[in-house]
């Protein structure tokens, strides 16, 4: 009950909130005038509470709502929604029914209803719906396809966030005190849980994959204790990074080697101490021998060595351990970086314990605006595997660009089939700016994520349909413009950044802006954006051909193998990540490589100048003014980074193919 009363505290704060600063993101804040009533198990638990207030306060289509647990369907988190037509007049009256097999079930159902509500799903389903007995019908039954559905904070215990683009953390450590979190920081997460819960997110890391070791010490172990007991109601897991190095670092082992006896004793008290304190614990993620972070490679162990110790800690208590394929630096020196991870974890498939997941990242490199997807999911047969994608926007422009984030992530899906993962985790955008996310759309990343780990056949269309309906509520005409936007930006930011599969130039260390002559020989060469375009008087891009260059595509199965490995069958989109191209090879619009680079960063900046006047000129009248002046400016901003983007590039890479630089047209935008 305690839930319940805050829920509708915070509710109450919500309603005389000032002008939309975007605070409540894609949920409805407002109250419904007439609550409706909900009928079912609501004493059952607090789960069952919220599902139970969110449709009392929010559904707005009928009287009444019924919630029924039936143990016997075997939804697991799913639900089976019944909506009928109880009155025949101008504003029809429904009655919804939601059963599920589980609380958490329970609680999906109803976001979902009200999402079908909020959406006009239910005005078009049921103008079509089939008769029953005269009665308008509509039967909806979903379960998620993966069972785990995470989101990857790096924040780290000083309040910084590394790759965050939104203010400081979420996790205001200072505000837990005791055991209790701050009246202002449980509305905050209150808020941040609703969120989650709404979209089906049902684990959370709470700290950076470069983890400090504090994070397990007890001070900090009874704070995480506090988030725990705010998100369970949620049905949201906590997960924590761990430092694999950990008891040599607090100085409770002289050593961390995984084969160490005294090493695998802490670990397993240190995993019954939390337990004790969060008996719904996820487990542990890890990232280790990578950037300098230790590993059990420092100790001459393998992976399989690390990962099967720290699982042996946690199996007795349900818990999985996380294991990152991120191998950046580790014992490769001289190999093209993107097939490390399969030649790092490939020999040790079958070595794994059954409570070890690895987690790899959508492509072979490192969250590029565009990479082909990355073999190593093809490579494992024994491990089960998980897919890591970043939401924040670390290499696409960060919370200054706008670019939908769905396309691209329905691009490496259609690659790895969902079937061959168990589950998706996404780094997460998050910060305290009042937003959540920084730039306005920023917001609808998060929201496609979600939808998108409950559903990978949703399409980024309807998607984004969903997000702009629910955030902005907008007449057809715009809503059809604004949607347009958001699916075509992906590709606007490829074009105007690194088109026709060339990757990493980016400006040293932060990752934005062009710096496509970048060289520092304090740096390691991989870090070096001239590693990876390869720039000469012949050609452009990086060789990765078994025939003649790094023999990266035989690590991908037969069919994609000889598709990459061929020049004229490897697709355009990913061309100079598998070959250096010479300046005059004839791409498939019939002009040369170096006039298609023009063509495209042309097409890039023209694309964001449209966007900009589009929405400065076009939306103002439809968008609150905090939100259309923040847009606006952003654009603006976006539209000068494009211009640098392309400018930059075009002059450096016009030394080498000693052609001059083709200047925009009115043609150039992308149809």
């Amino acid at each position: 009950m305690k839930y319940v009363l805050f829920y509708l505290s915070f509710l109450l704060c919500a309603v005389t909130a000032k002008a939309n600063n975007g605070e409540h993101l894609w949920l409805d804040c407002h109250w419904s005038a007439n609550p409706c009533q909900v009928v079912g198990p609501l004493k059952a638990s607090p789960t069952i509470g919220i599902a139970a207030e969110e449709l009392r306060q929010h559904w707005t289509l009928g009287p009444q709502v019924r919630l029924s647990l039936r143990s016997i369907l075997q939804l697991g988190e799913g639900y089976h929604i019944t909506v009928r037509q109880i009155d025949s007049s101008k504003c029809p009256q429904l009655k919804a029914t939601i059963v599920a097999s589980s609380a958490a079930g329970l609680l999906y159902g109803a976001y979902q209803l009200l999402r079908l509500q909020n959406t006009g799903g239910l005005d078009s389903l049921l103008t079509s719906a089939p008769k029953d007995h005269g009665q308008s019908l509509f039967v909806m039954t979903e379960q998620p396809v993966w069972k785990l559905r995470m989101l990857n904070h790096w924040d780290n215990l000083d309040g910084s966030v590394e790759r965050g683009y939104a203010g400081n953390s979420i996790w205001k450590w200072e505000q837990i005190l005791g055991h209790e979190l701050t009246p202002q920081l449980r509305r905050r997460l209150t808020i941040y849980a609703r969120a989650n819960a709404s979209i089906g997110i049902n684990a959370t890391v709470l700290n950076n994959v470069n983890a400090s070791p504090l994070i397990l010490t007890r001070p900090y172990l009874e704070k995480v204790q506090a988030i725990a007991q705010l998100l369970r109601p949620y049905h949201i897991k906590v997960y924590l990074s761990v430092n694999f190095g950990t008891p040599k670092a607090l100085g409770a082992t002289s050593t961390a080697d995984p084969l160490c006896p005294d090493v695998a004793m802490w670990w397993q008290r240190k995993a019954k101490e939390i337990y004790a304190l969060i008996p719904d614990f996820g487990g542990f993620l890890v990232k280790a021998n990578s950037e300098g972070q230790p590993g059990p490679g420092d100790y001459g162990r393998s992976h399989a060595d690390g990962a099967n110790m720290l699982a042996n800690a946690l199996k007795p208590f349900g818990g999985s351990v996380i294991w990152r394929s991120f191998v950046y630096g580790a014992h490769h020196k001289g190999e093209d970086r993107v097939k490390q991870a399969v030649s790092e974890f490939e020999p040790m498939d079958s070595l794994m314990a059954d409570n070890v997941i690895l987690q790899s990242k959508n492509g072979p490199l490192d969250f590029q605006p565009r990479e082909p997807f990355a073999p190593i999911f093809y490579r494992m047969h024994h491990t089960p595997q998980m897919g890591e994608l970043q939401i924040t926007q670390e290499y696409l422009g960060q919370s200054k660009h706008l670019v939908y984030l769905a396309p691209m992530w329905k691009e490496f899906l259609s690659y790895v089939r969902p079937s061959m993962l168990v589950g998706i985790a996404g780094v997460a955008n998050t910060g305290d700016t009042d937003n959540w996310c920084g730039h306005p759309f920023s917001q609808a990343n998060w929201y496609a994520f979600g939808r998108l780990a409950w559903n990978p056949q949703l399409s980024a269309e309807n998607i984004a349909l969903e997000w702009s309906r629910q955030t902005f509520k907008l007449p057809t005409e715009q809503e059809q413009q604004l949607c347009h936007v958001m699916l075509s930006s992906h590709e606007t930011c490829t074009d105007y950044m690194m088109p026709l599969g060339l990757h990493h130039i980016f400006r040293f260390d932060h990752h934005y802006g062009p710096e496509p002559g970048g060289f520092n020989p304090k740096y390691p060469l991989e870090w070096c954006p001239t590693y990876y375009h390869r720039a000469d008087t012949l050609g452009l891009g990086f060789d990765r051909t078994v025939a003649t260059g790094s023999g990266a595509t035989a690590q991908y199965p037969p069919h994609y193998a000889a598709l990459y490995e061929q020049l004229d069958s490897c697709p355009e989109r990913y061309l100079l990540w598998f070959h250096h191209v010479a300046w005059t090879h004839r791409m498939l619009s019939g002009r040369t490589l170096w006039q298609e680079l023009c063509h495209h960063y042309n097409s890039g900046v023209a694309q964001v100048a449209q966007y900009r006047s589009w929405w400065h000129n076009d939306m103002r009248p439809y968008i609150d003014n905090m939100r259309w002046q923040q847009v606006d400016t952003l654009l603006t901003h976006q539209l000068a980074n494009a211009q640098e983007w392309r400018d930059s590039c075009l002059n450096y890479f016009s030394r080498f193919a000693r052609q001059p630089i083709i200047r925009p047209s009115t043609h150039t935008i992308r149809q």
